[in-house]
């Protein structure tokens, strides 16, 4: 394929955006139309320089890179631990986790309560308070183009299906395992291991002792991997 770099208009920042971990989608309007139609251009250069550009069907955009760094890791491992909480959660309070985290939103004023219920699990990701958790949490998925803040309530974007794809999977392994045996089981829950292997976010079934695939969460850190320098530089 003949490239003409005159056509990529928008390239320097398109590339500024996915370098650093963000997910482009339809509220950066210019990006995702030039990116969008010029597909094919865009893939091919940036496979050229090393990066796998996906662009997922539900309408955003995003680098694979092939490295990551233990700090991206762990901010992915605290993104995916709390879509994992907030479902459960808004499930509990029987409200459509997929309506609220599909193009919905949720106010900073829930953000306490949610951390009182799940203080354990909040505790292992090293989320100690509401200021933590809109720090480590809520910025990370505004700053990775998973959520953004309207002046106080967070409204989610498309990105976070790749969350909730994870969630989804687990719960289809609770209802098959739920339908298969008549007797209560243990079901799969979302936590944090702190020994050797405590950069990885596993989701440990109890009752088979057996892990699921961690591709995706994999392909998340991945995803998100040069975030660690803009983390060193704002320390």
């Amino acid at each position: 394929m003949n490239l003409d770099l005159k056509e990529l208009t928008q390239l320097a920042p398109i590339f500024r955006e996915l370098f650093k971990g963000y997910h482009v989608n339809q509220r950066d309007a210019e990006l995702y139309a030039q990116l969008t139609n010029l597909q094919d251009q865009y893939r091919a250069l940036f496979r050229a320089l090393g990066f796998e550009l996906v662009c997922d069907r539900r309408g955003f955009y995003y680098f694979v890179p092939e490295q990551m760094g233990a700090q991206v890791n762990k901010t992915a491992q605290r993104l995916a631990l709390f879509t994992f909480i907030l479902v459960e959660h808004l499930a509990d309070q029987g409200r459509d986790p997929l309506a609220v985290l599909d193009g919905g939103s949720l106010g900073r004023d829930e953000l306490p309560p949610l951390l009182e219920k799940y203080r354990d699990l909040f505790l292992q990701a090293e989320v100690t308070s509401q200021e933590e958790l809109e720090e480590k949490v809520m910025r990370r998925l505004s700053q990775l183009g998973f959520a953004f803040d309207d002046n106080g309530v967070y409204r989610f974007l498309p990105p976070m299906h790749r969350f909730l794809d994870v969630c989804l999977s687990v719960q289809q392994d609770r209802d098959l395992a739920a339908t298969l045996h008549s007797s209560a089981l243990p079901l799969p829950t979302p936590v944090l291991l702190d020994d050797a292997d405590e950069d990885e976010i596993v989701i440990i079934d109890t009752a088979t002792a057996t892990e699921p695939d961690k591709s995706e969460a994999d392909a998340l850190a991945r995803a998100i991997a040069e975030e660690q320098a803009l983390l060193e530089a704002e320390a």
